[in-house]
């Protein structure tokens, strides 16, 4: 069986006889509760969906700016990345009165600094949260219940190599988006929030747990992302990539995509893409979109629909 099967029957199922379900943005979702989705990741296999247009590139500079710890989207909108725009957008226009169309926005963000500064952060996002977790000490001598805010907070991914190359049966391999204290700080809360990992006779495992699952849209692009961060930790810790086991908490759809529903469930998956890492920098944070290469990768083409933001 194609391995984008599983995927094309739980959006099947889920269209078909998923709950009805209102939902934060007002656009109305159909829904089911625990799903999941197993991926082989031996021999260079790569979970990119074919029976449509998958950008993993775009998916790729996303993974890259999280592991830079960045929050603001001028990084990415510099490389022509648009999937975060949305959010600091929305909330410029809702503040200012102003109806600034995406490109506007985003050529503002690339050319005034104090702008970008401004509107273009997201608050503590995932790669914050990854890399920069931040830590409080007590002060001493200041009295009891006071505390200061570490200059350097946990770099989890860091850590999580030392653990995957001296400790690999151990079972706390984490890493974790789900800050509660900073939550409504973030202009999204982390939808693919944990990440554990699994060593086996050489082997890497990857389990992801997403608790907000936007089955058309989102998880494409989540699956691949997993995947490709779960090469990228083989290869620094020599291990060999061997499975994605994807979880979803909340798995929908949203009920103004029935076209691209319909659409792509008309459609047959085909090929076995594969992913190449061409070169192994020096650290997990010093890859670059030139060390990833996709070969065979042949899918049909792109099927369009809006974010609900």
């Amino acid at each position: 069986m194609h391995y984008e099967n599983q995927y094309l029957d739980l959006m099947r199922t889920i269209w078909s006889s998923g709950a009805a379900r209102g939902d934060r943005t007002g656009t109305g979702t159909k829904a089911v509760f625990g799903a999941q989705m197993c991926f082989s990741l031996d021999n260079g296999a790569i979970p990119l969906l074919t029976t449509k247009r998958v950008y993993w590139k775009t998916a790729a500079r996303e993974m890259l700016w999280f592991l830079t710890g960045d929050t603001n989207i001028r990084a990415l909108v510099e490389q022509k990345v648009h999937i975060w725009t949305d959010w600091p957008l929305a909330k410029f226009n809702d503040e200012t009165g102003e109806n600034l169309d995406r490109d506007t926005f985003e050529k503002r963000i690339i050319e005034d600094d104090d702008f970008a500064e401004k509107w273009g952060d997201l608050g503590p996002v995932y790669g914050k949260q990854w890399v920069d977790w931040p830590v409080y000490d007590p002060v001493p001598d200041e009295g009891e219940g006071l505390y200061r805010k570490r200059a350097k907070g946990i770099n989890q991914i860091e850590e999580l190599v030392d653990s995957l190359r001296n400790n690999p049966n151990s079972r706390r391999h984490i890493f974790e988006g789900w800050n509660v204290a900073d939550i409504d700080h973030m202009a999204l809360p982390p939808c693919h929030k944990t990440y554990q990992f699994f060593v086996v006779d050489g082997k890497l495992t990857c389990l992801l747990y997403q608790r907000s699952c936007d089955l058309a849209l989102g998880v494409p692009f989540n699956i691949f992302s997993a995947a490709l961060i779960t090469y990228m930790l083989a290869q620094q810790c020599d291990l060999q990539p061997h499975e994605l086991i994807w979880t979803g908490g909340d798995v929908h759809l949203y009920t103004n995509h029935a076209e691209l529903v319909e659409e792509q469930l008309s459609r047959k998956p085909s090929g076995y893409p594969r992913l190449e890492i061409t070169r192994k920098p020096a650290s997990i944070f010093d890859y670059t979109i030139e060390d990833f290469s996709v070969s065979e990768y042949a899918p049909q083409s792109h099927i369009s629909a809006p974010v609900a933001v």
